[in-house]
């Protein structure tokens, strides 16, 4: 079975190099723009993993986001990587209140975003047995 993930991120060009990286796994990938509809796709999809830009535009946030996943009991196994440009202690922290399972700082290395991907798909696949 494929596992899902959702990439929650403004950047076409990063969205881009995020689907190529990983189209050649036995994933689905499915793709939002900005946080409010990546929410609401998180409902519908319950991905196995979430990678999630901390700073776009709109009403909500990476943070946020992660914050209501996480929160939901539905939606609380789904893994969430923080994808951020900064990497400051202070985001990091912000990332680890909110939930996130992980954090990349960009730019990471295409083997970086797949061993990240493999290991939180992994624990998950885990933590379910």
């Amino acid at each position: 079975m494929n596992k899902i993930i959702l990439i929650v991120e403004d950047q076409a060009d990063i969205r881009k190099l995020i689907r190529m990286t990983l189209e050649f796994g036995d994933y689905e990938l499915h793709e939002a723009d900005n946080g409010a509809s990546g929410l609401r796709m998180v409902e519908g999809l319950k991905p196995h993993l979430m990678l999630l830009d901390v700073m776009m535009p709109g009403e909500l946030d990476g943070f946020q986001v992660c914050e209501r996943v996480k929160s939901n009991p539905g939606l609380a196994a789904t893994k969430v990587v923080m994808l951020t440009a900064r990497g400051q202690q202070t985001d990091l922290e912000a990332g680890e209140n909110a939930g996130a399972d992980a954090y990349l700082t960009k730019p990471f290395s295409p083997l970086e975003l797949i061993d990240t991907v493999e290991a939180m798909l992994e624990a998950q696949a885990g933590e379910a047995a």
